[in-house]
């Protein structure tokens, strides 16, 4: 019954983050093709960064869209998790994507502030207040969207980085009509691209931990094996593993040894209980046999040949 619960419950969410995503799809596509234009007409390299900003925006956002869908559909054949992980593909995507515009647009400013050229102040300033409130927007509708989920924050953190942007060039618009100092310009370009750069590195390194299947930064695996290991009738943990196959989604596996004569199947739903209500880690695989069985002996030898990661003891077996 919780299952299919659960199972409602997710597609509905699926289903209320692709409508959001693809209303500030709409809405970033759309001025995007007029930015470029005004950004042309008016020589502003800040209002261009933006537009090529926002094309990667639009970008993120079809393939968040694209990574719900293949995420949504279930486990079969030899994609025994399915494919939610795709999720993640797509997180990093925007993430070295912000990472690379950053560079470029890096260049390019440097590039200007040794040899400005001439800025229409007044096209700038206008094309980034509309620009502010376009993105305002986009940013509302997507923070109304699941941003547990690391594929849909990579998709914020484009458009949140956006709306900085515009910012920075309402005020380089506003600097160029009172001053006529263009170098401002490429100044204000230049401040978007750190705002990008940390933006990126954040999410490549959050998808990179998910790639090499690192616990999640909440979960404290040495903690978690000590609280296993303190049960009552348990010996020894060991083998202990916390990953995630998407944002959002903690998985663990252990190999538990208990005490002589004790019900395994008792001490292993105790467990789960344990890591469901205290760590919400619901999808555990628990292998639970008595010490002494399968070759171990009572003085905590292992059951496998070579355990992984630290062995967590009982108080009570020293």
């Amino acid at each position: 019954m919780s299952a299919e619960h659960g199972h409602v419950h997710g597609h509905a969410s699926a289903e209320s983050d692709r409508r959001w995503l693809g209303a500030a799809l709409a809405v970033i596509a759309a001025f995007m093709v007029g930015e470029v234009f005004v950004g042309l007409i008016a020589g502003s390299l800040a209002l261009l960064s933006d537009a090529a900003h926002m094309l990667t925006d639009a970008a993120s956002i079809a393939l968040a869209l694209w990574a719900i869908r293949l995420a949504g559909r279930p486990a079969a054949g030899r994609m025994t998790y399915g494919w939610r992980r795709v999720e993640i593909l797509s997180a990093q995507a925007n993430g070295v994507t912000l990472l690379l515009l950053a560079a470029w647009l890096a260049y390019e400013a440097v590039r200007r502030l040794i040899a400005p050229p001439q800025v229409t102040g007044t096209l700038v300033l206008a094309t980034a207040l509309v620009g502010i409130v376009i993105n305002v927007a986009a940013t509302w509708m997507i923070s109304r969207a699941n941003r547990t989920s690391l594929n849909v924050e990579g998709t914020f953190q484009h458009i949140l980085n956006d709306l900085f942007a515009f910012i920075a060039t309402a005020v380089a618009g506003v600097i160029i009509m009172l001053t006529g100092f263009w170098r401002v310009d490429a100044i204000a370009t230049l401040i978007v691209v750190v705002l990008m750069i940390k933006a990126g590195w954040g999410l490549v390194r959050a998808a990179n931990r998910i790639f090499l299947e690192a616990a999640p930064k909440h979960l404290d695996p040495v903690a978690i094996g000590q609280a296993l290991a303190a049960r009552d009738a348990v010996v020894e943990v060991h083998d202990l593993h916390i990953w995630e196959i998407t944002s959002g989604a903690p998985t663990l596996s252990a190999h538990v040894l208990v005490e002589p004569g004790r019900n395994c199947h008792a001490v292993r739903a105790d467990l789960a209980r344990l890591l469901g209500s205290e760590h919400n880690i619901d999808h555990t695989t628990l292998q639970v046999d008595h010490i002494g069985d399968a070759g171990a002996t009572e003085t905590g030898d292992h059951h496998c040949r070579e355990p992984h990661g630290p062995t967590h003891r009982s108080a009570d077996a020293g």
